[in-house]
């Protein structure tokens, strides 16, 4: 591949255009091309940079794993795995038996669910924080293992002084890994600021558009990226070809696809935060939100996650999302459809989550349009 892309030079803009290609000689392609196959011709005794077989690695997987860790300015090829719990299970494989995680506690419902796993079946004790409190997060990193960040959280959108929060951690001699799922490498990149380990669900805005389900690990440390990939491939979690080359065709545009949908999230936080059916707001760009000054500080732009909570309960929320017509109800994030759900409807979901939150994950349609949609269906609400 051609790593001149790699260039500390070029925009993160650039990068996600030109990461991963195939070298510029005469009449090679432009885009990598997808291989299909499950073995490779080998004999002998094999070489260590040999394709021998998919399940290790395939030229397929390299393109997108060099494109994310020219993104993240990582010093080694990111790991892409079949999911992004695949790949924050072979993050939250380094805590040995016995020992501790700190984790916040509105992270993902399904990273907190792996985390009760790893109490029952590996007797490791969990201690979950709110990672707005900096003073209290860190007493809880004494004797940590690891330190699992996610910023903003999912779904209540906390925002971590994520530098002060990773030295602390360092001290107390705790790994860092850090979702960086909802700010993306364009918005955030957590190793720049300390952090040990990097996880997407590329799923969501690195791939971005709702085709794909993928994740990746970036690091800076060789042994720590070879840990994972042996994590990989000893667990067979790995992705499809055809959706690694998907989510790299997806890539190409992630800094159009992030500047457009944060474009339109600031709008509509704004006009929410006036709205008369709507009771609460959260949304980094908003100078009033509590994790304004963090995300200001240290990040790039405030993503494209919007909270509110409508006036009432769980019937009004629900009755808001039934009638819109525009914004689609359904899980997930981060592709160009502007969805939207209730997250207490998950059983899983952190019982401090208000019942009546809606998180939306705003697209890149028409700003009027969205906002119409929304409005219409907040002014149907009663009361």
């Amino acid at each position: 591949m051609d790593n001149s892309s790699r260039h500390e030079s070029l925009a993160p803009e650039t990068l996600t255009v030109v990461s991963g290609r195939p070298r510029k000689t005469q009449g090679s392609p432009v885009n990598p091309p997808i291989v299909l196959s499950s073995t490779y011709i080998s004999q002998g005794v094999p070489q260590p940079d040999e394709f021998l077989y998919t399940r290790m690695d395939t030229e397929t997987w390299q393109p997108f794993e060099e494109a994310v860790s020219s993104l993240e300015n990582a010093d080694q090829p990111s790991v892409v795995f079949s999911s992004g719990m695949a790949a924050i299970a072979s993050v939250l494989s380094f805590i040995p038996d016995g020992g501790k995680l700190v984790v916040p506690r509105h992270a993902y419902q399904v990273t907190l669910g792996f985390a009760q796993d790893l109490i029952e079946r590996h007797n490791i004790r969990v201690e979950k924080i709110d990672i707005a409190d900096t003073s209290s997060a860190i007493k809880a990193f004494d004797e940590a293992d690891l330190v699992f960040l996610e910023s903003p959280t999912n779904p209540m959108l906390e925002v971590a002084d994520l530098p002060t929060l990773i030295d602390a951690a360092h001290s107390a001699g705790a790994l860092v890994a850090v979702d960086n799922t909802f700010a993306t490498p364009l918005l955030q990149q957590p190793l720049s600021l300390g952090a040990d380990l990097v996880i997407h669900s590329a799923t969501k805005y690195l791939a971005g558009h709702s085709d794909v389900v993928l994740g990746v690990v970036v690091t800076n440390s060789a042994h720590l990226a070879q840990t994972v990939r042996a994590y990989r491939t000893l667990h067979g979690s790995i992705a499809g070809p055809f959706e690694v080359w998907l989510a790299l065709r997806g890539l190409r545009t992630l800094a159009l696809r992030v500047n457009s949908a944060q474009a339109n999230a600031l709008e509509l936080a704004q006009r929410l935060s006036q709205h008369p059916k709507v009771a609460a707001v959260r949304y980094p760009g908003l100078p009033t939100d509590p994790g304004h000054k963090n995300a200001t500080a240290h990040m790039n732009g405030y993503g494209a996650i919007v909270v509110l909570q409508p006036v009432g309960g769980i019937a009004e929320a629900d009755s808001m999302i039934s009638h819109l017509t525009l914004w689609t109800p359904a899980t997930s994030l981060g592709g160009v459809e502007s969805t939207l759900e209730r997250r207490r409807r998950f059983s899983t979901e952190s019982p401090t989550v208000p019942e009546n939150l809606i998180r939306l994950s705003v697209g890149i349609e028409h700003i009027e349009d969205l906002w119409n949609d929304l409005n219409q269906a907040l002014n149907a609400l009663e009361g």
